[in-house]
């Protein structure tokens, strides 16, 4: 894979080491009357041939408030209003471990997971090995900005 551009600004090595070894990230949306929506998923980072990063987060078989993964609010609110945000964290009791990146892109949502997102999901998540992965919904976010802070791994 080739160098990672966000934004016109290369992720550098402590961030994309804090997003590989992140467990979770949380997502923001806008619903339909402007208020932000959050929700805690899972994600991988893929970084382009291209030079563009993307974040890839399933529409996994976790319980959901409906079986169908078109009805969540955050399918719904990503169709109707493509920008969103991610906030990527590393605590630690030390206050000078403490690390944070914010992720704007453009989202959209994919009717299959392609095979090498399956493949790196169930590596970094491998409680996704019996999940269907392949035949579910998955959101593919189009990194353009990242801001961070704090101490990078």
């Amino acid at each position: 894979m080739g160098q990672a551009e966000a934004g016109g600004q290369r992720l550098s090595d402590g961030e994309r080491q804090l997003l590989g070894q992140a467990r979770r990230a949380v997502l923001a949306t806008i619903d339909d009357r402007g208020r932000p929506q959050l929700v805690p998923i899972c994600f991988v980072l893929d970084e382009r041939d291209d030079g563009g990063v993307v974040i890839w987060t399933p529409i996994d078989e976790k319980p959901k408030v409906s079986p169908d993964p078109l009805s969540l609010a955050r399918v719904r609110d990503i169709r109707a209003r493509p920008q969103v945000a991610l906030l990527v964290d590393h605590w630690d009791e030390d206050w000078s471990r403490l690390a944070w990146l914010r992720i704007g892109g453009v989202a959209r949502l994919e009717a299959e997971t392609p095979p090498a997102v399956i493949e790196a999901l169930r590596t970094k998540y491998p409680q996704y090995a019996g999940q269907r992965l392949d035949v579910r919904p998955v959101i593919r976010i189009a990194v353009e900005r990242v801001k961070g802070w704090g101490a990078f791994p």
